[in-house]
C-alpha cells in the first residue's frame, strides 16, 4: 500500500502530532503500524504494553486509521490499525508567541494544563462552543485554546467552534 503525505495547515495541528512522537512508547507504536494492519493484541504482544493510550492521540493526530477485521465464522470481529501516512507536508503562518503557546501546551504535563481544560470543557459542556466565546471566558488567544483543545480527549476542534467528541462522531 502507497503511503500518503499529512498536510498540516493548521498550528494547532501540531500539538498531538509532537505529543505523539515525544515519547518513546508512542512512536514505538506507529513503527509497528507502519508495517501492516494490526489488532490492539497483535500491537500489545509486539511492545509489551498495552497500545491503548498510544493508539488514541496517534487517533487524534490523524496519524493512524482503524477497520474491522472479518472473524473467522462464529467469532467476534476486532478492529485493527494501520498508520495513515508516512511524511508530513507543514504549511502554516502564525505568530512566534502562538507558536510558544503551542509548544508549551505540547509538553507539558496535564496537572500543569488541568485548569484551561476544566474551564473550556466545563464551558463547551455549558453551550459555549465558540472560539470568541471560550476566548472570553478563558482569557487567552485562540491558538491557545485550540491547542489546549487538542490535547483533551474529550474535546474536537470544529473551525471556529469547540465541540465534545461524541457529538462529532
Amino acid at each position: 500500500m502507497g503511503k500518503r503525505t499529512r498536510i498540516i495547515n493548521e498550528p494547532s495541528d501540531l500539538v498531538p502530532l509532537l505529543r505523539a512522537f515525544g515519547s518513546d512508547s508512542h512512536k514505538k507504536v506507529f513503527d509497528f503500524l507502519q508495517k501492516d494492519w494490526k489488532t490492539e493484541e497483535e500491537i500489545e504482544a509486539e511492545v509489551g504494553f498495552k497500545p491503548a493510550e498510544s493508539l488514541d492521540i496517534l487517533k487524534k493526530s490523524g496519524l493512524v486509521e482503524s477497520k474491522w477485521r472479518m472473524p473467522q465464522p462464529g467469532k467476534k470481529p476486532d478492529k485493527e490499525y494501520h498508520s495513515s501516512y508516512s511524511r508530513v507536508h507543514v504549511n502554516f503562518q502564525c505568530t512566534v508567541e502562538d507558536l510558544s503557546d503551542l509548544i508549551m501546551i505540547t509538553f507539558k504535563s496535564d496537572s500543569e494544563i488541568r485548569n484551561y481544560l476544566e474551564m473550556i470543557e466545563k464551558e463547551v459542556t455549558e453551550g459555549n462552543q465558540s472560539m470568541n466565546g471560550l476566548q472570553r471566558v478563558v482569557d487567552k488567544s485562540i491558538m491557545f485554546i485550540r491547542g489546549v483543545a487538542k490535547r483533551s480527549p474529550l474535546l474536537t476542534v470544529k473551525g471556529q467552534r469547540i465541540e465534545l467528541a461524541g457529538e462529532a462522531e
